[in-house]
This record gives C-alpha cells, structure tokens and sequence, in this order.
C-alpha cells in the first residue's frame, strides 16, 4: 500500500522535488514518451530519469497545483505502475 510522501520545498514558490519509482520496465521510446508528456503538462517543471537507472524519476512540480498523489495519478493514468519514494 502506499503511503502519503510529505514532498520537500525547493523553492519559496512552492516548488517541491519527489522521486518517483516506475514499477514497470519501459524501453527507451516509453521512458521518453512518459518524460515528455510529465514536462508538458501545467505545473510540473521538470521531469527526468536518474541516469542508468530507468526505475527511478525525479519530478519537481508546484504543490498549488499538484498533491504528491496527484502526481502518482497522472504517471499512472498512462498505465504505468509507479509508487512514491519521497523528496530528495
């Protein structure tokens, strides 16, 4: 079962950093598809891999806009399994 992650605050500007753990194996093509769609999508400001390690995210997103179960809701919207690890 999950659990709520209390994300930390980057910046003044409610910014926090999260990383995510993507459950599923996805190849190149699905990494970069999920990156894209994440970076697009309004008040998530970045959204990367950790290199050589294709399970882990680190997201920074607006908490105004974004809950951390939020953010675990639209990675796994796109059928993906995903859980929260915690802030950095």
């Amino acid at each position: 079962m999950d659990k709520i992650v209390q994300p930390k605050i980057t910046e003044a500007n409610n910014a926090v950093e999260i990383v995510v753990h993507v459950t599923d194996v996805l190849n190149e093509d699905q990494r970069s598809d999920l990156v894209s769609t994440l970076k697009n999508t309004s008040g998530i400001t970045a959204a990367e891999y950790f290199p050589l390690r294709y399970h882990g995210m680190l997201v920074n997103y607006d908490r105004d806009v974004f809950s951390s179960q939020d953010l675990r809701g639209n990675v796994t919207s796109r059928n993906v399994h995903a859980r929260l690890i915690g802030p950095v």
